[in-house]
């Protein structure tokens, strides 16, 4: 069951409703603002997954599920009053979908002992479970996405970037910037050469950028945007001749929405990723006959199979599967926001239950721990077919640089133990 409120809506409802027996799994959305082009399929796989087990199984260990949705319009403060509405839900788990909302949540969060999934974004070193006991983001991060680039480059030549120039187009924003540290050390590492090239909010005009990636002249140029930058950013390049197979999105710049635009031009430009796809796993005929074909798809049904849309179901499969764990642990099926954090810190994610759960290879195989909340941080390369209209994973989930990783998440985790007074644990 989903449905969708603004704020003071669910605020109300909260108010005036007893306490849901479902298994509350709250959708912080975005289907309008500047992001909505990528927050609508998330938002829709998401849903669609929890229907589909409501359908199919009924529920998560005989519970029904349901998905509260709060509009952000990716805005933080937005998403902040989104949580303190919904949080009287029961929800078991928020996914903000943001890094700015993620920052401002982690206390709270903490404070009102609800876990949060921060899957691919938010502070990467939340990974450190023994100083964040609430914040999860496998199974990878920002900063595995920098390194995955990398070594997929280095596998491009010889293991050898020595001299070569990398450039980072970036959201001039708080996420844009969480690579940034992780690639000046690789650079020293490996010897090529760094720069910086930032973009502000929106992100529609960057001629000024372009013009300077082209006096520049670098090799490979790695991007971290999001809505319309990606699509102006893949346009520019084209317009400069700059070679689309030398161009490298994270996975928040590797949808279709980033590539159709720009038609053929596109052709060959990459992007990360930590999850299949296209539609061709057996998840989506169960998604087709209990969900579309009833008529109780979040949206059109037209999204299924999309890079978001996957993304948003992959999400939505962790958290389920989580619960269930959770109910494992517990011995009960009622399981509380506390339990849930527990069935998160001991989730296992394999190929023999991926399969089972008609994913086969969709993702790596991971496991949570105190010690570990953000999983083995495998990366995957992607490419965009423009013939086809589709893209197509060119290399396995590999393993990314955790000798550079491991010690800027011990610092920075440090430091934000530090400054708010947290004795890191895994007792």
């Amino acid at each position: 069951m989903t449905y969708k409120l603004g704020t003071l809506a669910v605020a109300g409802l909260m108010a005036a409703s007893p306490v849901m027996a479902d298994l509350v799994f709250p959708s912080l959305s975005y289907r309008t603002g500047p992001y909505a082009a990528g927050g609508i399929p998330f938002a829709d796989g998401y849903a669609d997954y929890f229907t589909m087990l409501n359908e199919r199984d009924g529920g998560i260990g005989g519970v029904k599920t349901s998905v509260p949705e709060c509009e952000t319009a990716y805005n933080t403060e937005k998403g902040v009053e989104c949580y303190e509405s919904l949080k009287d839900s029961g929800g078991l788990v928020y996914q903000p979908l943001s890094t700015g909302i993620t920052y401002q949540l982690i206390p709270k969060t903490t404070a009102d002992d609800i876990p949060m999934h921060t899957m691919g974004y938010g502070r990467t070193s939340a990974a450190n479970g023994a100083v964040f006991t609430h914040t999860f983001n496998y199974p990878a991060n920002y900063w595995n996405g920098a390194s995955g680039a990398i070594n997929y480059l280095l596998a491009e030549n010889g293991g050898d970037l020595n001299g070569k120039k990398i450039s980072l187009v970036y959201h001039n924003s708080a996420y844009g910037k969480e690579p940034i540290r992780t690639l000046q050390e690789l650079s020293k590492k490996h010897g090529f050469e760094f720069t910086e090239v930032p973009v502000d909010h929106p992100g529609q005009e960057q001629k000024s950028q372009w013009l300077q990636i082209r006096r520049d002249k670098p090799d490979y140029v790695i991007m971290y945007g999001w809505g319309v930058m990606n699509q102006v950013a893949v346009q520019e390049a084209a317009n400069i001749r700059f070679p689309m197979e030398n161009f490298i999105g994270i996975w928040w710049s590797g949808s279709e929405n980033d590539v159709l635009a720009a038609g053929a031009a596109a052709d060959g430009y990459k992007a990360l990723t930590f999850h299949g796809v296209g539609s061709d796993f057996p998840v989506f005929d169960d998604i087709q006959t209990y969900v579309v074909d009833k008529g109780l798809a979040a949206g059109a049904g037209d999204q299924i199979g999309t890079v978001l849309y996957n993304r948003g179901l992959y999400a939505a499969m962790l958290a389920a599967e989580a619960a269930k764990t959770a109910q494992e642990i517990h011995g009960t099926a009622d399981i509380t926001p506390a339990m849930m954090r527990d069935g998160m810190e001991a989730l296992k994610i394999t190929e023999e239950k991926m399969t089972e759960l008609g994913l086969p290879n969709f993702g790596p195989t991971f496991d949570v721990s105190c010690s570990n909340h953000g999983g083995t941080g495998l990366v995957g390369v992607t490419q965009w077919d423009a013939t086809a209209k589709e893209w197509k994973l060119i290399s396995d989930f590999a393993p990314t640089d955790m000798d550079v990783i491991g010690p800027l998440i011990e610092e920075d985790s440090a430091a934000y133990a530090a400054e708010n007074n947290i004795e890191p644990s895994c007792g």
